[in-house]
C-alpha cells in the first residue's frame, strides 16, 4: 500500500504540471481569440457607426438640409467621405454575414444604413446626370476632339484677349464636363460594388436615351415608311436627304460618338454594363439614322435627280464605316451595322440601277429633229454633264463597279462592235463601264447624223459633238477615268470627221481652179474659170456660214486648214491669170474676190448666223468685203 501512495505522489506532480501547462495554453488562445472578437466587434461597430453619421446626415427623409443640398456639389470632400463610408460598410456587411449570419442585430442596421446610403447616391447621380445635361451632351463629352477643333477656331479672334476669353471658357466647360464624369464614375463603382447596379443602370439609360433621342428629333430624323418615301415629291425627298447627309455627319462626329465616351468613362468597371447601357440608349436612334437611305434607295423614281444624292449617302456611310464598327463594336449592336451594311449595299444597287437607267434613256432617244448648222445636240450637253458629275464620285463608283460584270457589246451596232476603246479587257472596271457609256452616246449620235440631207453637215455635226465630249473629259475627272490615250484616239476621230467635211462642202470650190494653176490657159478659160470660182465661192460661204462649230480651237482649226489651201491654190491662179482676162474693166466683170477677200470672208465662218449684222460678223469682215458680197447676183 505505502508503495502504491508512493508510486502515486512520484506521478502526480507531473500530472498537475503537464495538465496546467495545457490549460494555461487554452485559455491564452481562448482569450486571445475573445480579444480578437471584441477588438473585431468594436471596429464593426465603429465602422457602422461613423457610416451611419455621414449617412444620416444625408439622409433626404429625415434632413431638411440634405433634401435640398446636393452631397456632391455641397463639398467634394465630404461626398468621397461619404463614398469611402459606404463602400467601407459594405465590406463590414460581408464580414458580418461570414462570422454571424444573416440574423445578426448589426448587420440589419448596416443595411438599413446602405439602403439609405443608395438612395442618397441614386440622388445625386439623377442630379449631376440632369444637370449637367449641357456639359454632358455628346458634343462636349467627345472633348478629345472638339479640344483640338475649338482651340484651333481661336485663331478666327483678331484681339488677344478674345482669344483668351475663348480659351478659358473652353478650359471651363471641359473641366466640369470631366468633373461630372468623375463624379459620375465615383457613384456608379460605389452602386455596383454594393449591389445596386440594376438602379444605377435604370437612371442612366432613362436620362441618356432621351437626350439621344431628342438629339435625333432635333437633327431632323424621323420614322417613315417605304410608301411614305414613295410618295413624296422630289422637293421635298432631296431636302430630306440634304437633311439626313448632315444629321449622319453629326450624329457620327458629336452624337454617338460622345455617348459612347460616355459610357465607357462612367461604367469603366464592368464591361456588360457598359453594353447593356449603351446599347439601349443608342441602337433605336442609330436604326432609325442609318435606315433612311435603304428607304431612299428603294424607291424607283427621280432617275438622274436621285443618283448624286444616293452617291453622297453612300460617300456618307462608306466614310464613317470605321467609326460604326467602332462605336457600335458590342454583339447587342450588331443589328445597327447591319443596317449600315443594308443600306450600302441597297445603294449599290441603286447607283448600278441608275446607270443602266442612263444607259437606256440614251439608246432610247429617237428626236429626229436636226441641230441647225450641225451644232451640238442636246443629248451630247447632258449626258455629259451627267457624267462628269458622276466623275467626281470616281473612288466610291470605282467601289461600287468593282465587281460589276463589263456591259453587253451585243447593244451596239455591229459597226462599232470592234472599237479600241470597248475592246480593253485590262483597264479598271470604272474605265471600261464610263468608256462605254461615251461610247453608246456616240453611237446614238452617229445615228442622228444620217438625219441631215446635206452629208458635210452630218460629217460637221459629228465633229462638233465629238470635240464638246472631249472636251468635257479633259477639263473634268473623267481625264484621269479614261487616261490620255482615249483622249488621243477620239481626238484623231475629230480630225477624220473634219477631213471628210471639207472636200464635201468646198469640194466644188477648189474643182472650179485647175489642178495646175500656173499653167498657161487661154483668156477665154481663164474667165470661165473666175466665173465657176465666184458662182462656187459664193454658193458655198453662204452655205457655210450658217454652219456652227462652237469649239473655237476647232473652228479656227477648220478656217486655217481650208483657208490656207483655198487662198494659196487660188492666189496663184490669180497672180498668174488676172491680166489674162482683159484690162481692168473686163477683170471687174469676170474677178470678184481677191486672194486677201478670200481669207476675210473665212473669218465669218462656223459661227451660225446668215446675218451680216451679227457682231462675229462686223467685226470679223470690212465693209468693203461686205459691199462686195452684196453685189452678189447669188445674195440678190
Amino acid at each position: 500500500m505505502p508503495r502504491k501512495g508512493m508510486r502515486s505522489l512520484c506521478f502526480s506532480p507531473r500530472s498537475p504540471s503537464f495538465s496546467t501547462s495545457r490549460q494555461s495554453t487554452t485559455s491564452e488562445s481562448t482569450a486571445s481569440s475573445t480579444n480578437r472578437r471584441r477588438f473585431s466587434e468594436s471596429m464593426i461597430e465603429q465602422t457602422i457607426d461613423a457610416a451611419a453619421t455621414i449617412i444620416m446626415k444625408w439622409d433626404a427623409d429625415t434632413s431638411a438640409y440634405a433634401k435640398v443640398t446636393s452631397l456632391f456639389y455641397e463639398s467634394k470632400r465630404e461626398a468621397l467621405r461619404f463614398i469611402r463610408s459606404v463602400n467601407e460598410l459594405q465590406k463590414t456587411m460581408h464580414l458580418l454575414v461570414s462570422e454571424q449570419g444573416s440574423g445578426s442585430e448589426k448587420l440589419v442596421r448596416a443595411q438599413i444604413l446602405m439602403q439609405t446610403a443608395m438612395k442618397r447616391l441614386q440622388k445625386e447621380f439623377y442630379q449631376i446626370l440632369s444637370m449637367n445635361r449641357a456639359h454632358l451632351d455628346p458634343e462636349s463629352v467627345s472633348t478629345r476632339s472638339s479640344r483640338t477643333s475649338a482651340r484651333s477656331s481661336t485663331s478666327d479672334f483678331d484681339d488677344d484677349d478674345e482669344i483668351r476669353t475663348a480659351g478659358d471658357s473652353i478650359s471651363e466647360i471641359e473641366e466640369v464636363s470631366s468633373m461630372a464624369m468623375s463624379d459620375l464614375k465615383l457613384i456608379a463603382d460605389c452602386m455596383i460594388a454594393s449591389g445596386y447596379a440594376k438602379e444605377c443602370m435604370h437612371i442612366y439609360k432613362i436620362i441618356r436615351k432621351s437626350i439621344i433621342d431628342e438629339g435625333i428629333y432635333k437633327l431632323g430624323i424621323e420614322k417613315l415608311s417605304s410608301s411614305q418615301v414613295n410618295k413624296m415629291e422630289w422637293d421635298v425627298l432631296d431636302l430630306k436627304i440634304k437633311n439626313w447627309l448632315e444629321a449622319e455627319k453629326i450624329s457620327m462626329r458629336t452624337l454617338f460618338t460622345g455617348e459612347r465616351i460616355l459610357c465607357d468613362q462612367v461604367f469603366a468597371t464592368s464591361d456588360l454594363i457598359k453594353e447593356s447601357c449603351f446599347t439601349e440608349i443608342s441602337k433605336e436612334a442609330a436604326i432609325l439614322l442609318f435606315g433612311f437611305p435603304e428607304l431612299v434607295a428603294k424607291t424607283k423614281k427621280y432617275s438622274q435627280e436621285k443618283m448624286f444624292r444616293v452617291l453622297d449617302m453612300y460617300s456618307a456611310i462608306s466614310e464613317d464605316w470605321k467609326e460604326i464598327e467602332t462605336i457600335f463594336s458590342f454583339e447587342s449592336t450588331s443589328t445597327v451595322r447591319l443596317q449600315s451594311l443594308d443600306s450600302l449595299v441597297r445603294l449599290s444597287e441603286s447607283i448600278r440601277s441608275l446607270l443602266m437607267d442612263f444607259e437606256s434613256t440614251i439608246q432610247k432617244d429617237s428626236s429626229k429633229t436636226m441641230i441647225p448648222g450641225g451644232g451640238l445636240h442636246p443629248l451630247t450637253i447632258s449626258s455629259m454633264n451627267y457624267l462628269t458629275l458622276l466623275a467626281d464620285y470616281s473612288n466610291i463608283l470605282t467601289d461600287i463597279i468593282s465587281d460589276w460584270p463589263p456591259p453587253a457589246k451585243s447593244t451596239l451596232p455591229a459597226s462599232f462592235l470592234f472599237s479600241p476603246d470597248s475592246e480593253d479587257s485590262t483597264a479598271p472596271a470604272i474605265s471600261v463601264r464610263f468608256a462605254w457609256l461615251i461610247l453608246v452616246l456616240l453611237c446614238k449620235l452617229d445615228g442622228k447624223a444620217k438625219h441631215y440631207k446635206d452629208v458635210s453637215l452630218s460629217y460637221l455635226f459629228l465633229a462638233n459633238n465629238l470635240q464638246h465630249v472631249i472636251s468635257r473629259v479633259r477639263t473634268s475627272n473623267l481625264h484621269y477615268i479614261l487616261g490620255e490615250e482615249w483622249i488621243t484616239k477620239h481626238e484623231a476621230k475629230v480630225k477624220q470627221f473634219t477631213s471628210n467635211y471639207e472636200p464635201l462642202a468646198w469640194g466644188e470650190v477648189f474643182a472650179s481652179l485647175p489642178e495646175n494653176p500656173t499653167a498657161p490657159i487661154t483668156a477665154g478659160k481663164a474667165k470661165d474659170c473666175f466665173r465657176k470660182f465666184n458662182a462656187s465661192f459664193e454658193n458655198a460661204y453662204w452655205k457655210q456660214r450658217s454652219c456652227i462649230v462652237p469649239d473655237s480651237k476647232l473652228r479656227e482649226e477648220i478656217k486655217v486648214s481650208i483657208g490656207a489651201k483655198l487662198v494659196t491654190l487660188y492666189r496663184d491662179f490669180y497672180n498668174t491669170h488676172i491680166s489674162t482676162v482683159g484690162d481692168e474693166r473686163s477683170a471687174r466683170l469676170f474677178v470678184r474676190f481677191s486672194p486677201e477677200d478670200i481669207g476675210n470672208y473665212f473669218s465669218d465662218l462656223f459661227y451660225g448666223t446668215v446675218s451680216s449684222g451679227s457682231s462675229s460678223t462686223s467685226s470679223s469682215v470690212s465693209s468693203h468685203h461686205r459691199r462686195q458680197m452684196l453685189r452678189s447676183p447669188l445674195r440678190v
